[in-house]
């Protein structure tokens, strides 16, 4: 296959040398370009409480104007302004509101325990703090904070719209010295918040060339809207949906809790056509329709079933997508009928529950990212897409290659391109581990490439178990196999164990935490003294039926059923704990 050919940003050279002169524009003269092109298109919508929209023009006017006012408090070029709260208008307005003034805005997790929010504070020492109504009482009083101001109107002393430039004439604006596609644009935390943050330096030029480049996989319009569902301080939502959204004059819909009732309306009275997910996410949804179905009978399921066979075969073989029709009213109700894609990232998904989705008329596709790329550097093409694949990557605009392949192809993932980070803040040598002097960025993941630029993930090095025979197992292939079980199964984590003192040798482990589902099902409450017995067979069923799907060295030795949850990202990914 060839290297990608179509340019979609090329329609940005009617502005080069107008309304910016780098390769790429920077977020601000990005957003100019976009408001100039659809000025009165949905730019910002929030449901809370009730609907509120502002056009493009609108945003724009509250950006400028803010970016006005933290230039006339002495904020700039080389400051920093954290952002921390609930995705909403306000918060998008103010990210960009601090990138127009020229400084580096650094988006902090709003899930994350006050003393957390303290330690990257500490460590980016912002001028000042953009932050929610629950949390604007404390951080007034942390000395490390800056000056603290508020997302929320129920502070209008500080809140973000009522922060305007005055004068004695009401027209005089400070003067603001624009940001460069080189500088760095934001500061995104991705570890360190209990011991030494780790922050990584993305430009405008990562952000802008990434957005556009992951583009020629993707086709986007205007009449999209995106549903910021997810966190929108992470890499992943920032960019596949806030900037993305943005660089087409499409909307943003923002969501504020994972809460089913609250999502379906969203999705519903948005409209949204878009909607970008993790793997929890959807294998809840895809579960969920399911049951939806198995609840009219074995009868009706077994049909729907058999249509999905064909309506799957009808798309791979012509390209079209009889399901939309076929399975409207199943769609309808689970809230996702105007849906034209949905993109999972922040992990692979189970190859299975991508077919599904695609089955009922759902395109659906997987992407690949990290954090340090920021994110996006690989994608399925929706006419081309492969199950097993996490996407293909941008060959000639980036470079990917696989480092020390083993005799299946399998390697560390390596990266160079335009999209790779700057490095981290204050951390040469952390940067030096990662970043090569020639641009190459070793991302700690496992995979390998097809002939036709696919990647085909294995999993994160530091998780590979070697069993005594000397077989590499990658946890999350095993975790993957579960993941049309996530009714009865809320988090499932494959690790390694000794299972040899003697040999150091390794067996492999399941930590298993119950779903509500299966306790319902065995008639149990949590904490139940009759719990454990029953929940360990039914488990142990379902662990075994797994196994005979898994090749010997990969299967399940051990089950370790869990009372409590294990600690979550708040992009839904269980927080590992890697063994030294």
């Amino acid at each position: 296959m060839k290297a990608i050919e179509r340019k979609p940003w090329a329609f940005l050279d009617a502005w080069r040398g107008k309304s910016f002169s780098g390769e790429w524009p920077t977020i601000p003269e990005m957003f100019r370009i976009t408001a100039e092109r659809f000025s009165d298109r949905p730019c910002f919508t929030s449901f809370e409480p009730d609907r509120v929209t502002l056009t493009y023009r609108e945003a724009l006017d509250r950006a400028e104007s803010l970016a006005s006012w933290l230039a006339g408090e002495g904020v700039g070029s080389g400051d920093r302004v954290a952002v921390s709260g609930k995705n909403s208008p306000e918060w998008a307005v103010a990210y960009l509101g601090i990138l127009f003034s020229g400084a580096t805005v650094v988006p902090i997790d709003y899930g994350l325990h006050d003393s957390e929010i303290e330690n990257l504070l500490a460590a980016s020492k912002p001028k000042m703090f953009f932050v929610d109504e629950e949390k604007i009482g404390h951080f007034g009083a942390v000395k490390q904070s800056g000056r603290v101001l508020s997302l929320s109107k129920k502070h209008p002393e500080s809140y973000v719209y009522n922060l305007v430039p005055t004068s004695s004439d009401g027209t005089h604006r400070p003067k603001i010295r624009p940001a460069s596609e080189n500088d760095t644009a934001a500061i995104l935390f991705t570890s360190g918040t209990t011991g030494t943050p780790k922050g990584v330096m993305l430009s405008h030029r990562n952000f802008v060339s990434d957005c556009y480049i992951a583009q020629t996989n993707l086709s986007i319009f205007e009449t999209d809207v995106f549903y910021a569902l997810l966190p929108i301080h992470h890499a992943y939502t920032m960019l596949a949906v806030f900037i993305e959204a943005i660089s087409v004059g499409a909307e943003v819909v923002f969501g504020k809790s994972m809460a089913s009732s609250r999502m379906l309306k969203e999705l519903r009275e948005g409209k949204v056509t878009m909607l970008l997910g993790v793997p929890l996410l959807f294998n809840k949804l895809l579960a969920g329709i399911l049951k939806g179905v198995r609840e009219k009978g074995l009868i009706v399921y077994g049909v729907v079933k058999a249509l999905m066979g064909v309506s799957y075969l009808v798309k791979k073989l012509t390209g079209k997508n009889p399901g939309k029709k076929l399975f409207a009213t199943i769609l309808e109700k689970a809230g996702i009928s105007s849906l034209r894609i949905a993109i999972c990232g922040g992990g692979p998904l189970a190859s299975r529950v991508f077919r599904m989705f695609n089955e009922l008329g759902i395109d659906f596709i997987q992407g690949y990212g990290l954090t340090e790329t920021s994110p996006i550097v690989a994608l399925n093409p929706r006419e081309r897409f492969k199950i097993k694949s996490v996407g293909r990557y941008f060959p000639p605009f980036m470079e990917m290659k696989i480092l020390n392949p083993d005799e299946k192809g399998v390697g560390e993932v390596a990266i160079r391109g335009p999209m790779v980070m700057q490095g981290y803040f204050n951390m040469p040598e952390e940067t030096a581990k990662v970043l090569s002097p020639d641009g190459w960025l070793s991302t700690g993941d496992l995979g390998r490439l097809d002939d036709q630029f696919y990647l085909y993930l294995c999993g994160r090095a530091k998780n590979v178990i070697v069993t005594e025979g000397g077989k590499n197992v990658y946890p999350e292939e095993i975790e993957n196999a579960f993941q049309l079980r996530y009714d009865e199964i809320e988090q499932i984590t494959v690790q390694g164990y000794i299972k040899d003192a003697a040999t150091k040798s390794e067996g492999i482990e399941a930590l298993v935490y119950p779903a509500d589902e299966l306790l319902k099902k065995l008639d149990l409450m949590r904490g139940d003294s009759t719990e454990d017995d029953s929940v360990s067979l039914a488990i142990g069923d379902i662990v075994d039926s797994v196994n005979r799907g898994l090749q010997p060295y990969q299967r399940i030795s051990k089950v370790t059923i869990l009372s409590e949850p294990l600690e979550m990202t708040t992009t839904r990914k269980v927080k590992r704990i890697y063994r030294k």
